[in-house]
């Protein structure tokens, strides 16, 4: 019996396969076979740069956010009679950059976890604590189980991720109380800290960081990114900086990771500032 199947879900907004979705492809593919579905119309020569480490891939606007990918990926492991044959389950995306180090002991860690289901993060703050969605795992009672399938097959397109969020991430969760499933997962994470503390994260042995951590809080998490970025092994930091320069521009990305104490303080002061005046936290 193969250990685990990988269920993908991808998102480009110029339809593009780029070299973090390649590299988490092939570190997953190291530990299992992998399902890839993209929320984004690929051209075929795209599909084709992680056609050696996938057992099947499709790319097509769909519109239904990553549990819409998760279904798709699910379904053509359920009509493809494949699913017995796998010891766990995941439903993981590529909202991450990573994997930051050797992923296998964190997999073992949660598998050991001897628990139904399991994750990467739980966040226990939310007005229904849940699974954070991007990294979840499975043993054959919950991804075999008839309630599990009607769950899947009945996702279906919503206004907003925030429906997205309510009925799919924390209702996955839901499901699993439902069902009396015993989940765990190996890092606590409430409110927004597995964004806003990557460093600490990554200190603890969190195998990726979110990439939404370039974007957030005004620029006043660059010199935390800078931590990882000088801890990771150079083709993981290549990839990182190769991915971000793409995403968010080569000014951007050279304005987020200065070293100038200087231009880090007027970061946070910012980000302080629009907290407490804009926000009104």
């Amino acid at each position: 019996m193969k250990r685990r199947l990988f269920l993908l879900a991808g998102y480009n907004a110029h339809g593009l396969i780029d070299e973090s979705l390649i590299f988490y492809i092939q570190a997953l593919a190291a530990c299992g076979d992998v399902v890839l579905c993209m929320d984004s119309d690929c051209s075929a020569a795209e599909l084709q740069r992680v056609a050696p480490y996938v057992l099947h891939a499709t790319a097509q606007r769909h519109g239904e956010y990553d549990f819409g990918s998760y279904k798709r990926a699910y379904m053509y492991a359920a009509d493809a009679d494949i699913l017995r044959n796998y010891e766990f389950v995941y439903m993981v995306n590529d909202s991450v950059y990573g994997p930051l180090m050797n992923l296998e002991p964190s997999l073992t860690r949660m598998e050991k976890l001897n628990r139904d289901a399991f994750g990467l993060v739980y966040n226990p703050t939310a007005s229904r604590p849940h699974i954070q969605s991007w990294f979840i795992g499975m043993r054959k009672n919950v991804f075999l189980s008839p309630w599990y399938d009607e769950f899947m097959r009945a996702i279906t397109h919503q206004p907003d991720k925030g429906s997205i969020t309510y009925l799919y991430e924390q209702g996955f969760t839901e499901m699993l109380r439902a069902h009396h499933v015993k989940f765990a997962c190996l890092y606590n994470c409430p409110g927004r800290s597995v964004y806003n503390n990557v460093a600490a994260l990554f200190r603890r042995g969190m195998p990726f960081m979110k990439k939404v951590a370039f974007s957030r809080a005004d620029g006043a998490l660059g010199n935390r990114i800078l931590y990882i970025l000088r801890h990771v092994s150079p083709d993981v930091r290549d990839m990182i900086l190769a991915s971000a320069h793409r995403t968010w521009g080569d000014e951007y990305i050279k304005w987020l990771l200065t070293r100038n104490p200087i231009k880090i303080t007027y970061c946070h002061i910012k980000h302080a500032l629009r907290k407490i005046f804009i926000e009104g936290l």
